[in-house]
């Protein structure tokens, strides 16, 4: 299936590793044009050259997502880079779980306002592509953690607040063809990442939380990424709103 990626403009936030990596190449893969951002900037300049070795163009900064300035201001140089903004995929996460005042204001500053501040600086971008174009599209990456708790967790609790924006987000921007979806990737295994680092350390628990999943194993990031790109195509044009939840059943939920 042609996606109808070619030629288009994508900006990805936490681009240079595991979700957001995979997220960067699959979009490249199809024909797009992507900027990423990501915290360190060895690891930002190799996804570029990776990128634009698929035979797109590729740009990508160093960027603190928990600072306003340097976020918005990669964003609309980007747009420049690029020559407009028809995706944003906001996947730049703290990854912290716990309930310390210090949790709370990084799931925050990173993951909530990160994605806020991304789309207000994107937004007049995305419009101008939807109008042109018919379509454009605002992806959010949350997590299964925000339909389960076991405890408090800030983790838990921002990554729900996320789909609650996301949904007011595609109510507003409906009437001008600017989509906006949800993913929520249940446990995800790359090397480096929570589970990898959980699978090399506490190989007991690893084990109970593959025996969790019906399917016996856990994502990849590759596979998380197919599920995002597809939403943010022109072939899911009258699909907004939505939270796809991509977890292998591992939750027991009914997602209405």
């Amino acid at each position: 299936m042609d996606l109808k990626l070619k030629g288009k403009a994508a900006v990805v936030t936490g681009g240079s590793r595991g979700i957001g990596r995979a997220i960067a190449e699959a979009l490249a893969e199809e024909g797009a044009n992507v900027a990423v951002c990501a915290r360190r900037p060895e690891q930002v300049a190799e996804t570029v050259t990776s990128l634009e070795a698929k035979g797109v163009q590729a740009w990508g900064q160093p960027v603190d997502i928990a600072d306003k300035q340097a976020l918005q201001q990669f964003i609309g140089a980007a747009a420049d880079r690029l020559g407009g903004l028809d995706i944003l995929v906001s996947n730049a996460s703290a990854l912290v779980q716990g309930v310390s005042e210090d949790d709370w204001r990084a799931m925050v500053d990173i993951d909530l306002m990160g994605a806020v501040r991304s789309f207000e600086a994107a937004r007049p971008h995305l419009e101008k592509s939807a109008a042109a174009n018919g379509d454009a599209a605002f992806i959010l990456i949350s997590s299964i953690s925000a339909a389960e708790a076991t405890g408090a967790s800030s983790y838990g609790s921002i990554k729900a607040a996320l789909i609650h924006y996301a949904k007011g987000v595609a109510r507003e921007g409906a009437p001008k063809g600017l989509r906006c979806n949800v993913v929520s990737p249940g446990t995800v295994l790359f090397d480096g990442g929570v589970w990898g680092q959980v699978r090399d350390n506490m190989p007991g628990f690893f084990e109970q939380m593959i025996k969790r999943n019906p399917t016996g194993r856990m994502a990849t990031p590759e596979e998380i990424a197919a599920a995002t790109v597809f939403l943010a195509s022109p072939r899911s044009s009258f699909t907004t709103g939505i939270n796809m939840v991509v977890d292998g059943a591992i939750s027991s939920r009914v997602n209405f």
